[in-house]
């Protein structure tokens, strides 16, 4: 076919056009001095345009950015904001009791209520963040849509309670526990944020005897059965979980040999740390995914098992699954 002058002034308008209707829209961090943008990403679909805003609450030892560059979400919260999702990070302190986090997320996610004009937010949260979304759903239900827990102990995590024995040691256990409180406090300015990190409260709250009673304050979503799922909907909210049980999942990622040696404190399959059905909560979507602990979570840097389905994509059908309820 010859190409004529006037076909390419054609061609030419109709890509400015393309061009000039694009739209962008942006991801945000937040903290309990209130958030701000952390990027922006061209929308190519509105695959997950859920009704109200995304907000993620990390782990233990988690962050929402680090210098700015590096999410703990890793790649996950620009997938979905390009999928059309409005996306919050939170950050709340990287070590403390579920209830002092609980708190902090609480503050940010009514900031997000504010910003955005939404009537309810749709939560995700990871590990000890699964406490946190449950805390934050059981104080304002008609505020929260839908909590969904990432390899969240739900029913406690082993190596909570192995620490704790340590933590009692005369000496040692006081020199072990502030340095890992410093190095929370280095996650914290790491990201441009301080919290007062305390790991003893952190694993007293993951720890067997501290999830379940956590579960008697926050019921909604926890199995009454072993290994069984949740209540779907509790109190107007939609509760979910996934997990996997994958240790050593990408040989290049330096993290995996760590979880290797946290997973010999778990009986039976785990993601490296937490078993599998203690991450159950509301609707199991599944709990075997061929993922770890930060697998799950997209981290170290996208290292994952290339041979699974990508962390990634879990997030954005899980966003339309969210669009699809109508949430």
């Amino acid at each position: 076919m010859r190409l004529t002058l006037n076909t390419l002034l054609l061609a030419s308008g109709l890509l400015m056009a393309g061009a000039a209707s694009a739209t962008t829209t942006t991801y945000q961090y937040c903290s309990t001095a209130g958030c701000r943008i952390g990027g922006s990403q061209m929308v190519t679909s509105n695959y997950a345009h859920t009704k109200y805003p995304v907000v993620f609450a990390h782990g233990m030892f988690g962050f929402s950015s680090i210098l700015g560059s590096v999410d703990y979400w890793y790649g996950i919260p620009q997938d979905l904001a390009a999928n059309g999702a409005a996306v919050f990070e939170t950050q709340v302190a990287a070590l403390n009791s579920s209830e002092v986090r609980g708190e902090q997320l609480l503050s940010q996610v009514k900031q997000i209520l504010a910003i955005t004009g939404a009537s309810k937010v749709n939560l995700i949260g990871h590990s000890h963040g699964n406490q946190s979304i449950r805390y934050v759903a059981g104080m304002i239900p008609n505020q929260v849509a839908s909590a969904t827990s990432i390899g969240g102990p739900t029913f406690g995590l082993p190596l909570a309670d192995d620490y704790l024995k340590i933590a009692k040691t005369p000496v040692l256990g006081s020199v072990v526990s502030a340095a890992i409180n410093a190095f929370g406090s280095l996650i914290g300015v790491s990201s441009g944020h301080y919290y007062d990190e305390n790991i003893v409260a952190a694993m007293t709250s993951v720890s067997t005897a501290g999830a379940a009673a956590f579960n008697v304050k926050f019921p909604a979503g926890v199995p009454t059965t072993a290994c069984g799922n949740g209540a779907y909907l509790a109190n107007g909210v939609r509760y979910y979980s996934w997990s996997g049980t994958g240790v050593v999942t990408n040989i290049f990622d330096p993290s995996d040999a760590l979880l290797a040696l946290t997973s010999l404190t778990v009986q039976g399959p785990s993601d490296g740390g937490i078993p599998q059905c203690s991450s159950h909560l509301g609707q199991v979507i599944r709990d075997n995914y061929n993922q770890n602990h930060l697998d799950e979570i997209n981290q170290t840097f996208g290292l994952v098992n290339v041979f699974s389905v990508s962390p990634v994509v879990l997030y954005r059908q899980h966003a339309n699954r969210l669009k699809v309820a109508g949430l």
